[in-house]
Order: C-alpha cells, then sequence, then structure tokens
C-alpha cells in the first residue's frame, strides 16, 4: 500500500484537509441516512464516525472513507422496521435484536476477508448492480415523500382512526398472549381475561392505532399508499423548506464545488428556518433530539440477546455484509483509478467488518466504502489511511461540540438531502444503454430493479445472480455449439497457431505498438482482470493492436470496461486497433458506439496482416537504431 512505500505521515497536511472536507461532505448524509432509517440522526452520525476511522485503520484501501451508504440504509430500513414492528413500535425494546444483526453483518464481513471472498467479489454482473442501484434510489424518492410533503402518518388522526378497530383486536391478542404464556389462561374461567381487556384505555387503543397507521404506510407500498392521505394534508411550510433545499444542492453547484453544496443548504436553510421560528414567523418539525456526549456502548446487545428475534434476519445479516462488500470494493475500484495505486480486496472488508462491528456496537448504522467521500477525500489531498481516520474524528468532535444545535435541524431539510441522493444514486448509465442492451440484460436488470423496489432488496440480489447464471450459461452453450462444426484435417493444422501472422509486423515498430491477446468471453467475471490492460502497456508505445479472433462473447460488464479502458488509453494519446471481431462482439460494441465514437471504424481489421499494413503506412518509427 501506498502508505508503506512513503511512511504513514508523509501527507500529514494532504490527509488532514481530505479528511476534513470528507467529513463536512459526511455530516448532512449521516444525520439524514440515520432519520430516514428508523434509529434517528444519532445511529446514522455515530455510525458514520466509527466506519470512517476504523475502517480506515484496518482496511485495505488508504484514501477510502467509509460510512452509512445509501444502499446500507436502504437495506438497513428493512432490518429495522421488521423487528420494531415485531416489539410493537417500541424502538428502545427492538434496538438491542436490530443492532445485534447489524453486529453479525460486521462479523460476516471480517470472515469473508479471513477466507479471500474479496477477491470473487467481482463475479457480480452489471446488469444486477445497476438494476440494484437504481431500485434503492427509487425506494429512497418513494420513502421521502411523506417528510417531502410535510406527512407523519401517525399524527393523522383520520387515518389512526380508522385502525382502532385492528388496535382493539392486537391489544386482546396481547392479553391472550400474556395470559397464556404466564399460565392463566384456562377455558373454565375467562373473567379475568376480561377484566384485563376493560381496564385497557382508549389511549392505549389510539397509541396501538398509532403504530398501526405507521407500519401501513412503511416501505414503498406503504408510502404509495397513502400519498393521497399526505397531498390532502400537507405542510406547506415543510414542503417549502425541503424545496428549497433541493433547489441550493443543485443550484450552489453551478457557483463552485469548492465547498459542498449539501453543507451549505443544510447550514443555509436550517439557520433561517430557526430564526424565522424564534421570530414565529413560522414553526418545523426538527429531527429528533441528538445525545450530548460520546456514543454510548450497547451493552443491550448481549444481556438482552434474543435469539427468536435475531435469526430470521440471519440471512439478511449475510445479505448486508455482501452488500457492504460490493459497495466497498466498488469504491476502492474508483480510488484505484484515481490514485494510480492498488487496493487490497480481503483487507479492505476486514477493515468494513471492524468498522461496522464497532459501529453497531455503539448504536451506529452499518455503512460501507462511500464513493463521492472518497473522491472528494482524494482531490483535497488525502493520500493514506490517516485521511479516513481524520475525517471519523471531525465528526466526532462534531457530534461532542454540536450535538444540541444539530438537534435544531429541521426533518424537511434532511428529506430534501435524501431526494438528491436518491436522484443521485440511480445508475443512468446503465439506463441509457436500454435500448442498446440485449433483452435477456434488460430483463435481468427490469427483474432485480422490480423485485428490489416491490418486494425484497435481499432476495432480488439472489434471483438476480440465478438468473444471470442461466443466462451465461446458456449464452456459453450457443457459442460453443456454433463453433463446433466439423473440419478437415488442414484446417486444424492450418489454425495450430492463430498468432503466427504477427510475423508481418516489422521490427521496426516492437517499441511503439504493443500487442494484447485475449481468449474466451469478455463478462462480468474478466472485468477486473481485463482493467490490468492499461498498466501493461509500455510508456513508448503509440498504439495497441488488441486480437479479438478468440473473443466470442461480450457482455454489458464487458462493454463498459472496454470504454473505460480505451478512455484511458486515449487520454494516454494510446490508440486502439481491433484485429479479428467476430460478429457478437461487433456488435456490442457498435450499439454501445464504443465503435466509432472512441475507436473509428477504419481503426478495426479483420485480419493482422491488414493492420500491419495500416501501421506501416501510418506509425512513425521514433526509435530507429
Amino acid at each position: 500500500m501506498e502508505e508503506k512505500k512513503t511512511g504513514l505521515f508523509s501527507n500529514l497536511k494532504g490527509d488532514f484537509f481530505g479528511g476534513l472536507t470528507a467529513g463536512i461532505v459526511a455530516l448532512p448524509l449521516a444525520l439524514a441516512f440515520g432519520l430516514s432509517s428508523g434509529l434517528g440522526p444519532d445511529a446514522g452520525l455515530y455510525g458514520a464516525i466509527f466506519i470512517a476511522f476504523f475502517a480506515a485503520l484496518f482496511g485495505g484501501t488508504s484514501t477510502q472513507i467509509s460510512g452509512p451508504t445509501a444502499p446500507m440504509t436502504a437495506l438497513s430500513m428493512l432490518i429495522i422496521a421488521g423487528i420494531i414492528q415485531a416489539n410493537n413500535g417500541d424502538v428502545q425494546q427492538a434496538l438491542p435484536a436490530i443492532l445485534t444483526v447489524f453486529l453479525l453483518a460486521g462479523i460476516i464481513l471480517i470472515v469473508l476477508g479471513l477466507i479471500g471472498v474479496g477477491r470473487y467479489i467481482k463475479y457480480m454482473p452489471y446488469p444486477v448492480v445497476s438494476g440494484f442501484m437504481t431500485a434503492i434510489g427509487v425506494i429512497i424518492l418513494i420513502t421521502q415523500i411523506l417528510p417531502f410533503l410535510g406527512y407523519y402518518p401517525k399524527e393523522d388522526a383520520a387515518l389512526v382512526e380508522k385502525f382502532k378497530p385492528e388496535a382493539e383486536e392486537v391489544l386482546l391478542e396481547k392479553i391472550l398472549k400474556f395470559e397464556a404464556k404466564e399460565g392463566i389462561l384456562v377455558l373454565e374461567d375467562f373473567a379475568p381475561t376480561i377484566e384485563r381487556a376493560n381496564n385497557v384505555t382508549q389511549d392505549q387503543i389510539y397509541q396501538e392505532a398509532q403504530v398501526l397507521a405507521a407500519n401501513h404506510a412503511s416501505g414503498v407500498v406503504g408510502a404509495l399508499r397513502v400519498i393521497p392521505d399526505a397531498i390532502k394534508n400537507i405542510n406547506w411550510t415543510e414542503f417549502i423548506l425541503a424545496l428549497i433545499t433541493i433547489f441550493i444542492i443543485y443550484g450552489f453547484k453551478k457557483i463552485t464545488t469548492a465547498i459542498p453544496s449539501t453543507l451549505v443548504a443544510l447550514l443555509a436553510v436550517s439557520g433561517v428556518a430557526y430564526f424565522l421560528q424564534q421570530n414565529g414567523t413560522i414553526g418545523y418539525r426538527p429531527i429528533p433530539e441528538i445525545p450530548a456526549g460520546f456514543p454510548k456502548f450497547q451493552m443491550g446487545i448481549f444481556t438482552n440477546f434474543n435469539m427468536d428475534q435475531v435469526s430470521p434476519y440471519i440471512f439478511t445479516a449475510f445479505i448486508l455484509a455482501m452488500l457492504g462488500a460490493i459497495d466497498s470494493l466498488l469504491t476502492s475500484l474508483v480510488a484505484d483509478n484515481l490514485t494510480k495505486t492498488k487496493h487490497k480486496p480481503n483487507q479492505e472488508l476486514i477493515g468494513q467488518g471492524i468498522g461496522n462491528s464497532i459501529a453497531a456496537m455503539f448504536g451506529g448504522l452499518p455503512g460501507a466504502g462511500a464513493t463521492i467521500r472518497t473522491v472528494v477525500n482524494i482531490q483535497s489531498g488525502g493520500k493514506t489511511r490517516l485521511s479516513g481516520m481524520f475525517a471519523g474524528v471531525l465528526l466526532l468532535i462534531i457530534l461532542l461540540a454540536l450535538g444540541p444545535i444539530a438537534s435544531q435541524i429541521p426533518a424537511a431539510v434532511l428529506a430534501g438531502i435524501l431526494i438528491t441522493v436518491g436522484i443521485g444514486v440511480m445508475d443512468y448509465k446503465g439506463l441509457r444503454a436500454l435500448p442498446k442492451m440485449p433483452r435477456e440484460e434488460i430483463f435481468l436488470m427490469m427483474v432485480v430493479l422490480v423485485l428490489s423496489v416491490f418486494w425484497n432488496l435481499v432476495y432480488a440480489v439472489g434471483i438476480g445472480m440465478v438468473i444471470a447464471a442461466l443466462i451465461f450459461m446458456k449464452k456459453m452453450a450457443d457459442i460453443t455449439a456454433q463453433e463446433s462444426e466439423i473440419k478437415k484435417l488442414k484446417d486444424h493444422t492450418e489454425d495450430a497457431d492463430l498468432w503466427r501472422d504477427e510475423s508481418a509486423l516489422a521490427d521496426d515498430f516492437k517499441e511503439e505498438v504493443y500487442i494484447k491477446h485475449l481468449n474466451g468471453p469478455i463478462f462480468f467475471g474478466f472485468t477486473s482482470d481485463f482493467q490490468e490492460l492499461v498498466n501493461q502497456i509500455p510508456s513508448t508505445a503509440s498504439h495497441v493492436i488488441i486480437r479479438m479472433d478468440r473473443v466470442p462473447y461480450i457482455d454489458q460488464s464487458g462493454v463498459f470496461t472496454f470504454e473505460d479502458i480505451l478512455i484511458d488509453l486515449e487520454n494516454k494519446d494510446v490508440h486502439a486497433l481491433f484485429v479479428g471481431l467476430v460478429d457478437q462482439p461487433k456488435i456490442m460494441l457498435e450499439q454501445f458506439r464504443v465503435i466509432p465514437d472512441i475507436v473509428p471504424a477504419e481503426h478495426c481489421f479483420e485480419n493482422f496482416a491488414a493492420c500491419a499494413k495500416w501501421i506501416e503506412a501510418n506509425v512513425k518509427d521514433k526509435f530507429k537504431v
């Protein structure tokens, strides 16, 4: 890693400013993710503090900034909502079980790193990732419609009233379950049961009806159910605050990107709203109070452990860990491209697991490597793991010094921030490519997208991977069948060494021209190895010949990887030449405009002899002996 070569403290100033800037960017997102999760803004802030610090300290990507992310928060919301519902809407009662699941996910991440799973994360097809990321954006947008309109189902008296009959049934069921558990429920005498039922107050019924109303409006489907009620009961103050927040986030970026527009929106709208509230001009709903002082160790994870509540979420914890691994390692690849370094995937998983485990023990949300924060860190001068640690320390200082002040932030402001996050996290590159994608990959992407939004994120990814494997196996079987034709003996002898034709290229061009042989399909499992192509090319080369004779198939992941590599080569003034493109790869590269936008059609040759002739006519021998 880079810090081993240059020293951990060799870039102290750059790491400080990188961590400082990344921490500032992380603050409003951490608060927003925490609030949307159901655990409160403090949970998001705690997660950002501990994951940023410990994932940087123990991780395998020197410039990575970690913390709660949109995908991790979206999946965490399912866990939190399910366990809270099982605890009759009592967050404090549900908290130990929730944090136990988060702790389990962190431990699984550590185990995945120890057994070397990090290098296998690359086997994630692009359509699955694209469908999942777009689904995350859609989920955030839909679930934030209600706070954006200033509508909270528990406070809608008309909606709560509808659930009173069901609330009475639930309370009676609780009485029966209590008596059955205590062994005092007997058929011969229902008098004690009737007496307990008569002691139920109207306040208890109303509180239970509020819980049922909140559950009715939770999640994507729930939010869609009550949108008509939200529109009828719109809170114009909350709506305007959220709208102004969105306007500032997008508008301020056009003025300057030196200061994070999200932070500007948070401070500006919150400050004006607080001033107007103090003057009695408006009233707004603030976020839940952030507890003062250092985060408390959640001993309840161990003292109040309940296997019955945790066991249904063991598989979900595994998926949460896998999602954290994918999220982090994708960000690591971005960091590698920007810094020209090489991360250690398994070490990164261990660091993320340690960070998530410690965060869970202090009541924090789970998280992963955050792409935007990592890019900001690098652009601001961060080069070593100290930058991520500085980001965590900064957030801790903000918590200790400004916690009570932060509690005055309007909830609508965080709703506005989350809406911009939802819009930004969607995979527009994949969506724009839909008209050019093969039908099977469109089907795969849409299955993952629809199932993630309207059913279950966890199962959607699993089903998507199964479908991707089946599609890939069929493609390979079709290609094998097409190429399994009877040939004469002389055909085999003539084809014994496909690359023998390269002798047609004069030795004069060996410094200027680099030849890359590709064998087999270029698909989602091969893309990370393929990216090494850029690093293999010598500095003297002005052209690279990519032999495609033995590439029968390329999928969407391969096309996008090809695109990135070719752009990197062009930026280095190295021009690519294709030789031997067969039908399927050629069609894919043309549909996605790699040919001719990046590689002109005249740079694609049917055979090596034609390519060699072009080189002799167009490439100058700069290294004549």
